[in-house]
């Protein structure tokens, strides 16, 4: 009688182990681990391309692109909801020195960012729902939304156990002007952020 082979148990691969093998199967994919569930947001489209052009350049002819601040895009920003959790916001505007505060798996320390920024695209109720806790609970001083599905633009500021306590709303037609903790007075106007058409 012979012995039967012994089969070693699989080992799950952790949170940020499947991010890393579905980010290299779907290639283009943002791929993010918040509120300890990974989501899979497809390229985005070329609006919200213009969008975030858009908003780079306004950034830009403030002087947020100098010695003390940059603005950044697709930036990991590490976050304290779970062991792995860790978002990419579309556009970021981080302290300089963001480099010295790389956490793991390309992600930073909350602490570098002054403001992230989201253009909603098929990942709405994420954007809406789970990352303004996330990123409150992180400490970012300012979210905003870019949403281009209820053509509006949100600004989240204070943020204070888990929420940031002041929520502005602005829609097509206004300006809005950015919290100069970011570094420069910014004001931006809706339809432009939007993309709409004139």
């Amino acid at each position: 009688m012979s012995a039967a082979a012994v089969e070693e148990p699989m080992e799950r691969p952790t949170l940020l182990e499947a991010a890393e093998l579905i980010s290299n199967q779907f290639a283009g994919h943002r791929v993010e681990i918040v509120g300890s569930q990974i989501t899979v947001t497809p390229p985005p489209n070329a609006s919200h391309g213009k969008s975030l052009s858009r908003l780079m350049r306004v950034l830009f002819a403030a002087g947020l692109d100098g010695d003390d601040v940059d603005v950044l895009q697709n930036v990991g920003i590490w976050l304290p909801d779970g062991p792995s959790d860790y978002a990419v916001p579309d556009l970021s505007v981080v302290d300089a020195d963001i480099d010295d505060h790389l956490i793991e798996y390309n992600c930073y320390d909350p602490a570098a960012f002054r403001l992230v920024l989201e253009v909603t695209s098929s990942n709405l109720s994420d954007d809406l729902k789970k990352k303004p806790f996330a990123y409150a609970a992180a400490g970012v001083p300012v979210y905003v939304i870019v949403d281009r599905t209820n053509q509006r633009v949100m600004v989240l500021t204070e943020p204070q156990d888990g929420e940031y306590r002041v929520h502005a709303v602005h829609h097509p037609g206004q300006s809005f002007t950015l919290p100069e903790s970011i570094g420069a007075s910014v004001t931006l106007s809706v339809d432009d952020v939007l993309t709409v058409k004139r």
